[in-house]
Order: structure tokens, then C-alpha cells, then sequence
């Protein structure tokens, strides 16, 4: 498929639940294309909508308006048959596995090929291919209660790709997981993006999984799309409140500050901030007060990022901000930033 036309587009969707009380939206009005090649992030805190989007995405559940387009076809206008073959090139993991208890590992993978009317042969094969893949070989006749959550991760997205699908959504699919076996799932995803061309679709509310593997991240708030784009422009400069506090941890706030202006200011690898606010502290002798700094890796490159309390007089506040730009920093006031 062309990489200038997206695998995925998604346009005007809208997602309404009947109930007692009336109709609940759980999306609303959303636009998004998805482009062959992508490791695309969603994302957004429970109750937002992203679960009900992904389900939306292969036509689990039907949209109750808008369209979804995958590799040119409005999912919409498919008969059911056509839609199965759709589906096929869509494949799925979720926070829990989902695996069938009775089966092995091998069988759990032949599964969907069963499904498919693929020969017990030409399953196994496939299977066995996949589980190498997955650096599972020597567990196929495991069953799923002899394995790690970490594991059973693995034979879950086996068997996702055992049709050999153009798409993998991953709903939540590390939640369940400590962070070591974390790292080394999302690892495997990404090398699956690499090795196999798979677009790879991932539904979570941790940045940490979307700057560890994402090119692209899509902010999902109250059932709305509130900013789409790289991951890092989004984390240089968010411009939507929801983006901004994804990049703060829990317990860190501007808001004892209130009376004061505060920056936020931000390096991508190329430079260190520490000595530029040392300088500028020494240019200008005046004193700030760092919130909090901490550094991330984004598509295996350094970003970091530094919250500091400007002095209260306005002029020197002004000058530091400038000179801060001046150097080539993405800096910003952040007063009420979260």
C-alpha cells in the first residue's frame, strides 16, 4: 500500500450506547488516519473511549456514525463475509492474553489458521515459525497456566500474526505486566514493525509505553480526539491540556507556584540544559527554583525536560524566557499547567 495513503482512517466517528437514561457517547466526532508502517499510540486515562475506538477500528463494534476506512475499503459498506477477510488482516492482543486454557501454546497459535481452513500441516508449520519469532520455541507444547504473564504475552501475539495480518492492535496489552517483561514485549512489537512491515496500533494509558515505542501518539479526552501528531512534537510542545498531563508525574504540580511564573523547558539530545540555567542564573543574578526535571527515551533518542520557578519580577522573567529561546530550547510558561 502507498505510504502517502493511511491503512487507517477514521472519519466523523461517533459511538453511542443506548441505555436507561438516554444515549451515552463514548467517542465523539473522531478524525484519525493511521499510516502503513506506524507504530501509532493511543492514549488516555479509563473512561476515555480508547477501548471502545479500537473495537471500533476492526468492527467488533459498529460505529453509530462517521466511517472507517482499512487499506481503501469503508468497513461500513462490507458484507459480512468481506468484513471477515478484513478482520483477518487485523490482528489483536489483549491485557489478558486470552488464551485457550486447554490448548497449547502450538495449538493456541494454529487456532486462527483452523479457523481460516489452513490443513493441520500447514498450521503447525506456521505456528512453530511464529513461536521462533517470539523466542518461544522450546514452549510449544506448553499449556498457558505453565507460562509467565510475560509469556503467555508472547503466544497471544504469535497468534495474532498467524494470518499474517497488515495491522496489530494491542489493547492494553502490557498493563498486566511488571516493567522488565514491559520492555522486552514492547521490544518484540517493535521489532515486529521492523522485520514484518506490520502497522502496530497500540491502546494504552501509560506514556511510558508510548515513548518507548511509538512514532505517533493520538491524545484521546473525554471521548475526544485532543491532539494527534509525532510523539516528539507532542512532548516538545503539547498543546492540549490532556497531552500536557501525560508528560507530569502524578504527584508533581504547578500549583503551589500560583503566584509566580513558571517555565517548562525541553531537550532533545543535542544539548544539556544544565548548564545553559546555570549560565543564565549567573547572566542574570537572579535564582530559580527547579519543580522537577527527569529525561526520557523517544524513538531511541534522548529527551529531556526541566520545570523552573522564574523570579517574581517580571522583567527578569521576560529576559530569562528569551534567553532561553535564544539557545535553541523549546521553553514555555506553564502557569495552572496542571
Amino acid at each position: 500500500m502507498d505510504r502517502l495513503e493511511p491503512i487507517i482512517r477514521i472519519q466523523k466517528l461517533t459511538k453511542t450506547f443506548a441505555g436507561a437514561g438516554g444515549g451515552l457517547t463514548v467517542l465523539d466526532n473522531i478524525d484519525l488516519d493511521i499510516y502503513n508502517g506506524d507504530v501509532f499510540g493511543i492514549i488516555g486515562v479509563s473512561g476515555a473511549g480508547k477501548s471502545t475506538l479500537v473495537r471500533c477500528i476492526n468492527f467488533l463494534e459498529r460505529p453509530t456514525s462517521g466511517t472507517i476506512s482499512f487499506d481503501g475499503k469503508d468497513l461500513n459498506r462490507l458484507p459480512e463475509k468481506a468484513l471477515y477477510k478484513v478482520r483477518q488482516s487485523m490482528g489483536m492482543i489483549f491485557q489478558q492474553f486470552n488464551l485457550l486454557m486447554q490448548r497449547t501454546a502450538l495449538d493456541n497459535v494454529c487456532f486462527p489458521l483452523e479457523i481460516a481452513g489452513k490443513s493441520r500441516k500447514e498450521s503447525r508449520v506456521r505456528a512453530e515459525a511464529l513461536l521462533e519469532l517470539v523466542e518461544l520455541p522450546d514452549k510449544a507444547r506448553a499449556y498457558p497456566g505453565q507460562l509467565s504473564g510475560g509469556q503467555r504475552q508472547r503466544v497471544a501475539i504469535a497468534r495474532a500474526l498467524a494470518t499474517d495480518p497488515k495491522v496489530l492492535l494491542c489493547d492494553e496489552a502490557t498493563s498486566a505486566l511488571d516493567p522488565k517483561t514491559t520492555r522486552g514485549v514492547l521490544a518484540l512489537l517493535k521489532e515486529i514493525n521492523r522485520k514484518l512491515g506490520v502497522t502496530v496500533v497500540v491502546i494504552t494509558h501509560e506514556m511510558t509505553v508510548v515513548e518507548e515505542i511509538c512514532n505517533k501518539v493520538a491524545v484521546i479526552d473525554a471521548c475526544k480526539i485532543a491532539e494527534t501528531g509525532d510523539v516528539s512534537e507532542v512532548f516538545i510542545k503539547p498543546k492540549s491540556l490532556a497531552a500536557r498531563k501525560l508528560f507530569y508525574p502524578d504527584d508533581v504540580t504547578t500549583e503551589h507556584f500560583i503566584n509566580s511564573r513558571c517555565c517548562r523547558i525541553v531537550f532533545d539530545g543535542n544539548s544539556s540544559f544544565e548548564p545553559v540555567v546555570a549560565d543564565m542564573v549567573l547572566r542574570f543574578r537572579k535564582t530559580v527554583n527547579i519543580i522537577f526535571a527527569d529525561t526520557k527515551n523517544i524513538g531511541g533518542k534522548a529527551f529531556g525536560q526541566m520545570v523552573l520557578q522564574l523570579p517574581e519580577d517580571d522583567t527578569s522573567a521576560e529576559k530569562m524566557m528569551e534567553y532561553l529561546t535564544a539557545k535553541g530550547l523549546a521553553a514555555e510558561e506553564v502557569r495552572d499547567y496542571v
